[in-house]
């Protein structure tokens, strides 16, 4: 069995995990699987869309690896393999932090990166909503450095997948306390406010997406007593026509519920380039 296989059974498996403990130790009680914009965000942009970016990323990465000299010198292939990876893993999110940032703060950047934060309902999936623009920057700038420093293949698909559990794990509605960790990795309890559409700014702290060190380093840390208050709603209720998926499948013909799915999928790429 070849790594990228086990890589995409190891994804599936953790999804499942997620789900079950979703179920069972639920951080908002009540919350529903199939609910608003599922099958747009598990098969358009969790698969199809994850797919299309994939040929184009990797497409345009090999062609430079291959026509340009840059590969040859291959500066951190000689490192153990779980260092090129932990190497990899802290550079990339330290970006993605700063990148993240700038996308709250940028008008133009936030337009490719409301998509993320329109989903009513946060859960294990709704991660994976995101714009193609913003995914198409974010994967060049993840998995080119792996290509052009020389790292061994297996990295990149370690990195993926770390990416991919994690991203699901910090969206998902799991009761996680982590206590002290909270202050060097993130997870669910401080993610989420990052989500949060309670009419404050909470939303505007928590850009770290694996190390929450980031947040407490650079003073954009929002992380209140779960005991005693609680992220109440999400979404983007000051953009009240951002187009969403028919909500909860309200119509028994589950062709209907697809339909809207596919077409909220493409009104959410060109709601991106409306006039300011």
């Amino acid at each position: 069995m070849s790594l990228q296989i086990l890589s995409l059974i190891i994804i599936s498996a953790a999804a499942v995990l997620m789900i079950v403990l979703e179920k069972y130790y639920p951080y908002t009680k009540g919350q529903k699987i199939f609910r608003e914009g599922f099958f747009n965000d598990i098969v358009m942009y969790s698969i199809f869309q994850s797919y299309v970016l994939g040929l184009i990323i990797f497409g345009f990465l090999n062609w430079i690896k291959y026509n340009t000299e840059l590969y040859q010198y291959s500066l951190i292939g000689s490192w153990p393999v779980w260092v090129q990876v932990l190497f990899f893993l802290v550079t990339h999110d330290f970006y993605i932090y700063w990148f993240h940032r700038w996308q709250h703060h940028n008008k133009i950047l936030w337009r490719t990166h409301e998509a993320h934060h329109s989903p009513k309902t946060i859960d294990w999936l709704s991660g994976a909503r995101s714009h193609s623009l913003e995914i198409l920057i974010n994967q060049t700038v993840e998995f080119a450095p792996i290509i052009l420093l020389g790292a061994a293949p297996e990295v990149a698909i370690y990195k993926g997948m770390i990416s991919a559990i994690w991203g699901m794990f910090i969206h998902s509605n799991i009761d996680v306390r982590l206590g002290k960790l909270q202050y060097f990795i993130n997870g669910p309890e401080m993610h989420r406010w990052h989500h949060s559409d309670d009419g404050g700014k909470e939303y505007q702290n928590n850009f770290s997406t694996k190390l929450a060190v980031w947040d407490w380093l650079f003073g954009t840390a929002f992380f209140p007593d779960p005991e005693i208050r609680k992220p109440q709603r999400f979404g983007l209720s000051d953009t009240p026509d951002y187009p969403l998926s028919e909500k909860e499948f309200p119509h028994k013909n589950y062709f209907i519920v697809v339909l809207a799915d596919i077409k909220a999928y493409i009104k959410q790429h060109f709601f991106a380039f409306r006039k300011f």
